[in-house]
């Protein structure tokens, strides 16, 4: 079933996942690279500003992957779509608070601990790793997203 949320024949929902995933496990790398040698800068720029591009990048990506859920018929892969869409959704709104936490205005709500901010990353990279699985068992199990349609190679030289 090929992707109708595609450009130029290829599936843009897998095209951007990468980019929300790597800056969200990077940040919570950053958090950890923090807690090791105290630097703040891995905590107050780095882990920060790269939690806030994965949020932007996993909203952006969401978008073509609604359009591929909605145009799923089997139900047995509507099923897999839907729990691969809970963690992800649940992942972004962890993603969010953990964020939010490590704001001035959030700060207070923890008394300025950064405890709770990490939990939550380690909890949202948990989240993404479960529902990546899922969205390949979509792929590779039952091709969502793959055009199984043969191409003349030899037309094309």
């Amino acid at each position: 079933m090929a992707s109708p949320a595609s450009t130029g024949g290829h599936p843009i929902h897998p095209m951007i996942i990468p980019f929300p995933i790597a800056l969200w496990v990077f940040s919570l790398v950053a958090d950890l690279i923090y807690l090791w040698r105290g630097n703040p800068v891995w905590r107050d720029y780095i882990a920060f500003y790269t939690l806030l591009g994965g949020i932007i990048g996993a909203a952006v990506a969401a978008v073509p992957g609604l359009v591929d859920r909605l145009s799923l018929k089997d139900r047995e892969v509507i099923k897999i779509a839907n729990w691969h869409a809970r963690p992800n959704v649940i992942a972004l709104l962890i993603f969010a608070a953990s964020f939010y936490l490590r704001t001035t205005s959030g700060a207070g709500l923890v008394s300025g601990s950064y405890t709770i901010p990490i939990a939550l990353s380690v909890l949202g990279v948990i989240l993404i790793s479960i529902s990546g699985y899922l969205g390949g068992e979509m792929v590779f199990k039952h091709g969502v997203a793959v055009d199984q349609t043969p191409v003349d190679r030899l037309a094309n030289q």
